[in-house]
């Protein structure tokens, strides 16, 4: 039985999502210390992994159908049906592996909205700042319709 084969599968896959969480932290520590230099590598280490992630996910969804057409189960059956169908010696350890999977991807949903957060109130802030540089200020007239109008870069002497 491949059942051996989908645990090997399941350990590469969760050390997948540990190697994606950390690189996520990354990341975050990056956006919190506002340190952007290394943005980008940490970006591109983070679809590294994600890539890395998706092969994982498709050799363990092919194995898995494999094994579920062993255990006669429907083959897409998800990995609760698949360990409780599964032989006694297994079942603890796909269960394990279940509920390490759950518990890895709602850490990441959390670290990648958080950073999501983080960029775009730095994006805001970077916007924010470019307006005030700008030469003209949009606004609107009494009639509704916008209107541009022009600010001129004051010069104030603190000496006075």
């Amino acid at each position: 039985m491949s059942l051996q084969t989908l645990n090997s599968l399941l350990w590469n896959q969760r050390q997948l999502l540990e190697t994606l969480l950390f690189k996520l932290e990354e990341e975050q520590l990056l956006l919190t210390s506002g340190r952007s230099r290394w943005l980008p590598r940490a970006t591109t280490e983070v679809e590294a992994v994600v890539e890395q992630l998706r092969e994982a996910e498709l050799a363990r969804a092919i194995e898995s159908s494999s094994v579920c057409t062993e255990l006669g189960i429907d083959p897409d059956a998800p990995l609760s049906e698949v360990a409780a169908n599964a032989p006694t010696q297994w079942q603890d350890i796909l269960a394990g592996h279940r509920v390490a999977l759950i518990q890895l991807t709602s850490e990441i949903g959390q670290v990648s909205s958080s950073n999501r957060e983080l960029l775009s109130s730095s994006q805001r802030a970077i916007a924010e700042t470019l307006s005030h540089l700008e030469a003209t200020t949009a606004t609107y007239t009494e009639q509704g319709t916008a209107t541009s109008v022009e600010t001129n870069p004051r010069l104030f002497d603190q000496n006075l």
